[in-house]
Order: C-alpha cells, then structure tokens, then sequence
C-alpha cells in the first residue's frame, strides 16, 4: 500500500509530522482521526527512486479509462450515488487509476461537480468526456451517458486497432529491406567486388556506381544515419507548424488509396462523435465546436471550422457541409435527411457505421496493393544488384 505524509495537530495542540500506509488518502486521514489527530496536510509520499521510472512506464491507458466509465455507469444505474462509486472504484482500480479517481472523489465530496473535477486532468479526460459528463449531470442520465461513452471509446479503439494492425507487416518489411540493403552495400558488396581490382579490367558503368555508393555508405555511415535522424527531427517540426501541418495533410489525401482511408477515418470519427453528442443533449453548435478540436486532419478541420461558422450564422449543417467541397456528397445528403426528420444523431450513427465499412475495406486494399509493390520493389533492387555485380564477371571470361 502507498504511503502519505501528513501534518497534524494532537489534542494539545502540538505539530506533528509523519506518514502513514493507507490504501487511499481518505482511508490515511481517516486512520489519523481515529489517533485524534486534526490533519493540516496530507499528500501521497513521492521521494520514491523510481517513481520516475514508474510515471514513465506507467500512467493511466485508454483500457483504464474505459474500465472506469463502464463500471462508473454500471454502479450508478443500480443506484449508488457518485461517491460511493467513486470510492469503490479507489480501491478496485489499478494504482495509477486509483490515484487519480482518489483526487476526483476527494474533489467530489468537496462540493465541486463531477464534469469540473474530470476536467482538472485533461490529460486523460478529454474535452469531449467532460461536456458529455456535464450534459449527462445536468440532464439527470449520467449513467446513460457514461453507458454511451463506454461504447463509444471502445469502437474507437477497436477501429484504431484495426488500421494500425493492418499497417504492421509493410512496415516491418520494408524496415528490413532497409537494414538489409544496409548491411548488403556495408559489408557484401565490398568483399564481392574486392577481387574487380586485381584484374585491372573496364568495370560497366552500373557496376562502377554500386561500388562508389557502396564506398561511401562505407567511409560514410554515420553522415547518412544522422541526415536521416536529422531531417526526420526538421520534419516533425516542420509539421508542427500550421503551414506545415496543412501541406503534409494535403498531401496525404492526395495518395492513392491512403488518402482514402485517411477521408473515411476522418468522416467516420466526426459522424460517430457529433452523433455521440447530440444524443447527450448538447447543442449542434456545440458539438461541432467540440469535434472540430478532435480532427486529427488539418485540412478537415479547416474545412469542419468554417461549416461551424455558417452553422453559428443559422445555415443547416448539410448546406454548410456542401459549401465546404472536402465532404462526400452522401454525407451531407444523409445530414440532410435527419435534419428534416429530426433524427440527426441516428443518421450521423448509421453514416458512422456506413464509414466504418468503408475504412476497413480502404485498409484491405492498401494491405492488397503494399504486398505485390514491396515484392516489385525488392525484386527491381535485387535484380540491378545482381545485374552489376555479375556483369564484370562475364566481360573478363568472355576476353579469355
């Protein structure tokens, strides 16, 4: 169990400091009332040598978060009060979750509201959690709302997993092609090549360019390995500023079948999201300003910025979806269409569901198309290997 130092006056009204093991810190100052201890301060010990290793390795995952929701509406629909699950949670929930829902019941019991209290860590509680939480407070159905949280953030991930899966194998291959292309032209080449020199014969051009790339990867290995860390560091930060970001975006889209997928993880994430928050009772308005924020895409979140502004001007959000020309004709059409039956939400959950489809159908295809390109690639780069290497020996045979 942790430990927590306190600072506490005795009943003759002495200072006293120490620390105490206790599960949670409201198990620790309960433990020191019962010593007739007034506590002035109490706070989790953390001289630990290895609480920075641990806060690096560690932390709270999106698993924790999930778990959390899940039960949290769990235990309110069977009607516990919010405290109660709060303080159940303290002790079932992995150390750093406990921690951390420790100081949301504290600051629970403290008088302040749930929403507020999530929102003193936005580091694992986004914005989109805290307005659906507040929405869920002030309608009375936080159970139903943190329900829908729940599910949501598991789709989320679940669909997340999917493209990063699917990503995996032509990334690990062609990182080997890399380090063996690498090794190749370091170490093989030179000693194939080794024995040229000795014959004093006219090497072919092709041949004569492997060796000289050869060579300096050789001599030179070092200036290619930190070109390579060096520009891929300038290129992170070139993407961190808003022309940059915006071009590299703007690129993306235009790959052939990545771009693709791309739109249809956007598109699938807003229409879920917006759908998510208007179910909750949050405003259009609103709910857009808060999926806007959320649009990992630059050039997407311009273009859902600007719709914003015409929503804000009394414009239905399919003309604005129209006028902004980055949106597929189905996704305004079906906008709408639940505008003018008044079923927003669920349009924008099916059209959630439609891009979903269409996202994991966008990854095949990418794993189709990656697996033939990586074995042209390879074989072009083996073959004119190959061809340079064996090509000086059939010149000297065919002189004798």
């Amino acid at each position: 169990m942790p430990f927590f130092t306190y600072t506490a006056k005795n009943e003759f009204g002495e200072s006293i400091r120490g620390k105490v093991e206790a599960r949670n810190i409201h198990q620790a100052s309960s433990a020191l009332l019962e010593r007739k201890l007034l506590v002035i301060q109490l706070k989790p010990l953390t001289d630990d040598v290895l609480a920075p290793l641990r806060a690096m390795l560690g932390g709270v995952k999106t698993d924790d978060v999930v778990n959390f929701t899940r039960q949290l509406s769990t235990m309110i629909s069977a009607g516990l009060p919010l405290a109660s699950s709060l303080a159940i949670l303290v002790q079932q929930s992995k150390p750093d979750m406990s921690r951390l829902t420790a100081q949301i019941l504290e600051d629970v019991e403290g008088g302040i509201a749930f929403a507020d209290a999530l929102e003193k860590h936005p580091d694992v509680f986004d914005n989109l959690y805290t307005q659906l939480v507040r929405a869920g407070e002030l309608g009375g159905v936080l159970d139903e709302i943190l329900a829908r949280l729940a599910e949501n953030m598991e789709k989320s991930k679940a669909f997340r997993s999917k493209t990063k899966g699917a990503m995996i194998y032509p990334i690990i291959v062609m990182l080997a092609m890399v380090v063996v292309g690498f090794i190749m032209m370091i170490f093989v080449i030179p000693k194939l090549t080794a024995m040229y020199t000795d014959f004093g014969a006219e090497l072919p051009a092709a041949t004569r360019a492997l060796i000289g790339l050869s060579s300096f990867m050789k001599n030179f290995w070092w200036v290619i390995i930190g070109g390579g860390v060096g520009g891929f560091l300038a290129f992170k930060r070139w993407i961190k500023t808003e022309t940059g970001r915006l071009s590299w975006h703007r690129t993306v889209l235009r790959i052939p079948i990545i771009g693709v997928l791309t739109t249809k993880i956007v598109l699938t994430e807003f229409a879920r999201t917006t759908s998510l928050l208007i179910g909750a009772g949050i405003s259009l308005l609103n709910a857009l300003e808060i999926v806007t924020k959320g649009v990992s895409n630059q050039v997407y979140r311009n273009a859902l910025d600007v719709a914003t502004k015409e929503v804000e001007k009394g414009v239905p959000l399919s003309e604005a979806l129209e006028r902004g020309e980055a949106f597929p004709p189905i996704l305004f059409q079906m906008t709408a269409v639940g505008e003018e039956t008044g079923k927003l939400d669920e349009i924008l959950k099916k059209l959630s569901d439609y891009f979903e489809q269409e996202s994991e159908q966008a990854v095949k295809n990418l794993t189709a198309a990656m697996e033939p390109l990586i074995m042209v690639v390879l074989g072009v780069g083996v073959g004119a290997m190959v061809i340079a290497i064996i090509m000086p020996i059939y010149n000297l045979t065919s002189q004798f």
